[in-house]
């Protein structure tokens, strides 16, 4: 048996290695799709290539989990093979760039097989304490372009020519001159001519109705990022935006958003670039954005518990906000994430079961967010010591969580843990801020409403408690426990009272079943200020309106989704 070993675990681990190669080759398939769909304006089509390239992942770990059974029979499960088997993979891939993607799946099959809690260091990959790219030095294919003197159009120009459309530029010259007077004007602060270089990815990156060229302009001294925005306007090509702002790149690549499909040969190289770009940004979202949700679960791991340790006098907390009726959620203060527990029951008036909140968080995953929904990852089986949880946090999830955790010696072990970027909750937010900030987030949470009602989401409770702002004063949903799809809501005006006493009584003098919404109650429930709630009313009375959301529910079941641009209107050319 002993002898036997050693070849097994070595086929084995060449297994798994094609059977991830053949997940990856399957994911560039669907993403490769996306050129298509963006030349046919079939967004439809663009919709259901998402949905199958998030469900991919699992189907093919399904996939290679069956085929091992198969193979080693009761040996399936045998930890000293799995030892002999992790040895050999990492042999098998260590020449390999993206090899901790190759890594993540190799943990993803473990954790199935064994019904691992916490981790499990003999049959699993664990590197809490590296980056996984700072041994990528491979640069990423690109197109590089030396500007001279006055001559950024004849230049520009020729980018739009490296990058060719089966469907032509309405106007190729016009375009080229618009970028160029948009860098030229965002720039003007490096002097006379400031562009003198121009870099972008070979790879063109597809979400929603957009296509973007991806990279960075420089000057003498300095460089910037530089995004072209391309839109096919039924059959004609043209540019739509220009994005030279770091915090406009940002929310484009914002953790609120969709996945992109880019066509990468590799990973790794790809999240270095974007890094320059975004260094700022946590590395488990730049490979999440990607379409690497899996990989970006990794690296939020590997990074949050790498802080925790460094961190380990600070306590777990209850995170600031409400006290939510569904989840228990609780963060690391000096950490930007919160981790949400279902709770064993809801308080009156909840009235759903915890299977339909997880199809709810599931809706979330595989919906286009559009920029207003936080990606909110599932974790099992995260194992945190006893002793990190502050007392009365601790004793709220044994209390009111009891279901979702097991007591593992010194250790809690969370069933089922959803874990999302802290934000600072509207409700609070607005308390905080001067008049003239409070007024604009007020603004931003009625166009929050708006554009998650044009992709086709209902919030259901819109309180203000269930938003949250981003540290770019950004208004975004998180809260999902009531959310639905706005087709699935009946929008009535509300029944007239039939008498004074009907019109007086506390509760309603009519029936509402429930899928019926009344937009012009909103504003009772709001608890916005008079000021706050006037400058909303004015700047968004379309949503205080039944007639508005019958108009959306028609778009989206007549197949008309609207646009929404994912960066502000001065961003866009003329």
């Amino acid at each position: 048996m002993a002898a036997l070993a050693a070849p097994t675990a070595d086929a084995v681990a060449a297994q798994i290695r094609d059977a991830f190669a053949d997940y990856h080759a399957r994911f560039a398939a669907i993403t490769r799709r996306a050129k298509r769909r963006f030349e046919t304006c079939d967004w439809s089509g663009a919709r259901e290539d998402a949905v199958e390239r998030i469900a991919l992942y699992d189907r093919c770990v399904a996939e290679c989990s069956q085929a091992l059974e198969a193979r080693l029979g009761e040996a399936a499960h045998e930890r000293a093979l799995w030892t002999a088997i992790r040895a050999g993979y990492e042999q098998a891939i260590d020449p390999l760039l993206d090899r901790e993607l190759y890594k993540t799946f190799f943990n993803t099959l473990t954790r199935r097989f064994f019904k691992t809690r916490g981790v499990d260091a003999a049959v699993e990959f664990v590197a809490l304490d590296i980056e996984p790219t700072d041994a990528i030095t491979h640069p990423v294919a690109r197109h590089s372009y030396a500007v001279s003197g006055d001559r950024l159009t004849e230049t520009l120009m020729r980018v739009l020519d490296d990058y060719p459309f089966a469907v032509p530029y309405a106007h190729r010259t016009r375009c080229a001159a618009g970028i160029a007077v948009r860098l030229q004007d965002d720039l003007h602060h490096w002097g006379p001519n400031p562009v003198r270089a121009i870099e972008l990815l070979d790879t063109v990156f597809y979400r929603e109705r957009r296509a973007y060229l991806v990279g960075r302009v420089f000057g003498e001294r300095a460089f910037s990022p530089c995004v072209i925005a391309l839109v096919n306007d039924g059959g004609a090509l043209r540019v739509d935006a220009v994005l030279t702002l770091r915090a406009d790149v940002v929310q484009l690549f914002s953790y609120s958003r969709s996945y992109f499909h880019a066509d990468l040969a590799t990973v790794g190289d790809a999240v270095v670039f974007l890094r320059t770009l975004l260094p700022g940004k946590p590395i488990d979202e730049l490979y999440t954005v990607l379409g690497r949700a899996k990989q970006g679960k990794t690296e939020r791991y590997r990074t949050f518990f790498r802080q925790f340790a460094a961190q380990s006098g600070e306590p777990l907390v209850r995170a600031d906000g409400e006290r939510g009726m569904v989840m228990a959620v609780f963060t690391l203060p000096s950490y930007p994430l919160v981790f949400k527990l279902i709770r064993d029951r809801f308080a009156y008036p909840k009235e759903i079961a915890r299977g339909e909140v997880e199809a709810k968080y599931a809706l979330v995953f595989h919906h286009d967010r559009v920029g207003r929904l936080v990606d909110a990852q599932p974790f099992r089986f995260l194992r945190f010591p006893r002793a990190r949880f502050a007392p009365e946090l601790l004793q709220e999830l044994l209390d009111t969580c009891a279901g979702s955790i097991t007591q593992d010696g010194d250790d809690l072990v969370l069933h089922l843990c959803y874990v999302e970027r802290r934000l600072r909750p509207l409700n609070l937010y607005l308390r905080e801020q001067p008049m003239e900030t409070a007024r604009a987030a007020a603004i931003d949470y009625g166009q929050a409403i708006k554009d998650l009602a044009l992709a086709n989401i209902f919030p259901g409770d819109l309180l203000l408690k269930n938003f949250g702002v981003s540290r770019h004063g950004r208004a975004v949903f998180y809260d999902y426990d009531e959310l639905c799809l706005v087709t699935d809501c009946r929008f009535r005006d509300l029944p007239p009272a039939r008498n004074h006493e009907e019109e007086m009584e506390a509760g309603a003098w009519f029936y509402a079943a429930g899928n019926d919404v009344f937009p012009e109650q909103f504003p009772r429930f709001l608890g916005l200020s008079p000021p706050l709630l006037g400058a909303l009313l004015h700047a968004h009375p379309e949503i205080f309106q039944v007639q508005w959301w019958q108009r959306v529910q028609a778009a989206i079941r007549e197949g008309r989704y609207t646009d929404v641009a994912p960066y502000p209107v001065d961003r866009r050319l003329p």
